[in-house]
């Protein structure tokens, strides 16, 4: 699932391509693309048809485009393996097209959502107060909103009666960190994915969650992480940050801080990565 870094590299590309463009028409070309959309397709495209989008918005893994003076926003959900990408009117269409968009401008280009596996898709909500789609209202603040309250995340994570790796992946306490980023926050840690929250000080806290914003950032810097060509920007170009994690995907390989070599474990219907001199597991678990 693609995490904050690369829902932030395609919010950027919307930002330019789609920001104050307003709506022809639209394409429905699968049902599954909008069945986050109650009143199905149809109702879908008539809706966005003649709307203008304002700029692209996004908390944590989340994206929208707000539809200007209207209260509502269409919600894109990338799912496994949707991409939204902005295409020339004469390009030939991708083979897991599933909605396309088009304005009213001379542009040349168009919207469209692809995703091979159908698990995301679009759909129109109603924005709360403070400017989100209604469904993710309850979704916390990530860690790179210039709004992240600080010591709040440390004194609720050593209130959880839980482990690290799990508060870390809680949407409602910190948003955006998916599996990747957080095996790669831990390890700069020196953090074992089982610690238990009640046991990190406020230092240690303050300093997992600067490693955690570096990681982002350093994503950020080289368009994120794809490992195959599922997760591509709106110009369908693909980050490389995979050349440069230090945990994730490298079991056996040496960690590159003491050369033991690195560990793989289930988890969660997941893998965590860690070394396992670095990152040494605790004595006994609480949760």
């Amino acid at each position: 699932m693609p995490e904050l870094p690369e829902v932030e590299v395609v919010r950027r590309g919307l930002e330019r391509w789609t920001a104050g463009r307003t709506v022809a028409g639209v394409e429905v070309l699968h049902p599954r693309a909008v069945r986050r959309h109650p009143a199905g397709g149809e109702d879908f495209a008539a809706r966005l048809k003649g709307q203008r989008f304002e700029g692209a918005r996004r908390r944590g893994k989340y994206l929208w485009l707000p539809l200007a003076d209207t209260g509502t926003a269409v919600l894109g959900h990338l799912g496994m393996s949707g991409q939204l990408l902005v295409q020339p009117h004469d390009a030939p269409d991708e083979k897991h097209l599933r909605i396309r968009v088009r304005f009213d401008d001379e542009a040349g280009s168009e919207l469209r959502f692809v995703d091979q596996r159908t698990f995301g898709g679009l759909s129109l909500h109603d924005q709360s107060p403070d400017g989100l789609p209604d469904v993710i209202a309850h979704i916390a603040r990530d860690p790179l909103d210039p709004e992240f309250d600080d010591a709040a995340f440390q004194s609720a994570l050593r209130l959880r009666r839980t482990t690290i790796k799990r508060a870390l992946l809680d949407q409602s306490l910190i948003s955006g960190v998916g599996n990747i980023y957080a095996d790669e926050a831990l390890w700069r840690s020196r953090l074992h994915y089982d610690r238990p929250t009640a046991t990190l000080t406020r230092p240690r806290s303050a300093e997992l969650l600067g490693h955690v914003r570096d990681v982002m950032n350093a994503a950020l810097a080289v368009g994120g992480t794809s490992f195959d060509s599922l997760y591509v920007n709106v110009n369908g170009e693909s980050g490389y940050f995979d050349r440069s994690l230090d945990a994730y995907g490298r079991e056996d390989e040496p960690c590159r801080r003491c050369g033991t070599p690195m560990r793989r474990r289930a988890w969660m219907n997941r893998s965590s990565y860690f070394c396992p001199r670095c990152q040494r597991p605790p004595r006994v678990v609480t949760v």
